[in-house]
């Protein structure tokens, strides 16, 4: 649909990158989206926004946080399979994953009062992830589990326009000191940074990595969609009402049916059972095989 110059999704991530991923616990991505798709995109968003507004389902001042938006759009749906971001979803988690969480973000500006209320939302996703998993050590960082690829969609290239902040390196600590008292202002951690992007560009996260939404000061809307990633024996966070009938799913290719949750069994079988051992069937896994591109030094890539 959209000229990506010849790349296919399937190509092999650098050992820098993998490198950079695993000390810091994300990569900015830069211009990942071309110019005509990120158009396509926000005008998609813009759709959606407006329907939400009509129907009184935005904040007073427009703000829109929409859980589970992929089928809203066939633009949507392509993301699962980004030819720019998905080698490196399955180059950091391995081939027996799916979606389980994906939000669209409108952040309009803040009006000047609730700009200057005290604002603290510094966070890991997973929610239970981070106490359930509990290890003898409680130094010992837990399981990643699962990331997120956020696409870009606005100019957020400047701080102030309600980006992504994080903290670089925090997804190894479990813990983060939280003030007593939220009701007045406290600086960010030590070591916060805020992700400023260009219209286009994306950014890939561990969910452990401590990271929260800045508030929008200037005169820019913040749109963001982001598409997260987990192994398919951990239950999806979103409700998807997908209409296996409908044009959209009819347009999913197997590997993007994968990621969808299209499956009879999450631990190592589809659609047969336990007599036989039939990962191969997995069709991420079957593609990447198929392609040479399973690794055995690579643990979730064997």
């Amino acid at each position: 649909m959209f000229d990506y110059q010849g790349r296919t999704g399937y190509e092999t991530i650098s050992d820098v990158d993998r490198k950079e991923f695993h000390d810091q616990g994300f990569l900015l991505l830069r211009q990942v989206l071309t110019e005509e798709h990120r158009t396509a995109l926000e005008k998609a968003v813009d759709r959606i926004h407006d329907r939400a507004a009509t129907a009184g389902n935005t904040a007073k001042n427009g703000t829109l946080h929409l859980l589970g938006f992929l089928e809203r759009d066939e633009l949507f749906g392509e993301l699962l399979t980004h030819p720019t971001t998905f080698p490196y979803v399955w180059g950091l988690l391995g081939w027996n994953i799916h979606t389980h969480h994906n939000h669209l973000d409108v952040t309009p500006p803040e009006p000047a009062a609730e700009a200057e209320r005290p604002y603290w939302g510094w966070h890991q996703d997973g929610y239970r992830q981070n106490s359930d998993p509990q290890t003898l050590d409680s130094d010992q960082p837990r399981p990643m589990f699962s990331l997120k690829v956020a696409y870009v969609l606005s100019d957020l290239s400047e701080t102030g326009r309600g980006a992504t902040k994080v903290i670089p390196g925090s997804h190894i600590r479990n813990s983060l000191p939280r003030p007593a008292d939220l009701s007045v202002h406290h600086p960010d951690p030590e070591g916060a940074v805020e992700i400023t992007a260009n219209p286009g560009d994306a950014f890939v996260f561990d969910r452990r990595l401590w990271h929260s939404r800045s508030i929008n000061r200037s005169s820019i809307t913040r749109k963001m969609l982001f598409v997260g990633y987990t192994y398919r024996w951990i239950r999806p966070l979103d409700d998807l009402h997908l209409d296996h009938d409908g044009p959209w799913w009819a347009a999913r290719t197997p590997v993007q049916r994968q990621l969808l949750g299209e499956s009879t069994h999450t631990a190592n079988h589809w659609g047969v059972n336990w007599d036989g051992y039939v990962d191969d069937e997995i069709p991420l896994r079957r593609e990447l095989k198929r392609r040479r591109r399973l690794d055995r030094s690579i643990p979730w890539l064997r």
